[in-house]
């Protein structure tokens, strides 16, 4: 994980931008792995922990239309969610990520393990994409974060 939070506050920090979180399921995680970087400050603008679909719509200006489309757990939202976060900070880029890390919650069409992401550019490309992960609350949720900063080397 610290070679990849290197690459990418390197990335940041050339292109003298900020990143941005916007987070559901994984609770805020994404934003503390980058800050236990000593310097994140530099390039780390600020996360949105939005677990509610309420929050999603207050802090984000997601769409309740989306949401009633689509659902909370969605690429969809997960597009809505990062470029919400870029248009309520200072980020150049952001990551979002909605899912169902269980152990309840899953259904046939969106079983336990369903995670959705986005990567947002200000003024530039939006990208979504869904994995299913397996194993427990814990695993799902660490997976996520490790997916949800990787994606980010796609839309530098």
């Amino acid at each position: 994980m610290e070679e990849i939070i290197r690459r990418i506050s390197q990335q940041l920090i050339s292109e003298d931008v900020m990143l941005v979180t916007a987070e559901s399921c994984t609770g805020g995680w994404i934003a503390k792995t980058l800050t236990d970087v000593a310097g994140s400050s530099q390039w780390f603008d600020r996360g949105f922990i939005t677990y509610s679909n309420v929050s999603k719509v207050e802090m984000l200006g997601v769409s309740m239309e989306t949401l009633a489309q689509y659902g909370a757990v969605s690429e969809q939202i997960a597009a809505e969610m990062a470029m919400g976060a870029l248009n309520n900070s200072q980020g150049g880029y952001g990551v979002s990520v909605t899912g169902i890390a269980g152990p309840d919650g899953g259904s046939p069409e969106k079983p336990v393990g369903t995670v959705c992401f986005g990567w947002a550019k200000k003024n530039g490309a939006v990208f979504s994409k869904t994995f299913l992960f397996a194993g427990d609350r814990e695993r799902i949720r660490a997976q996520a974060v490790k997916c949800a900063l990787l994606g980010l080397f796609d839309i530098f």
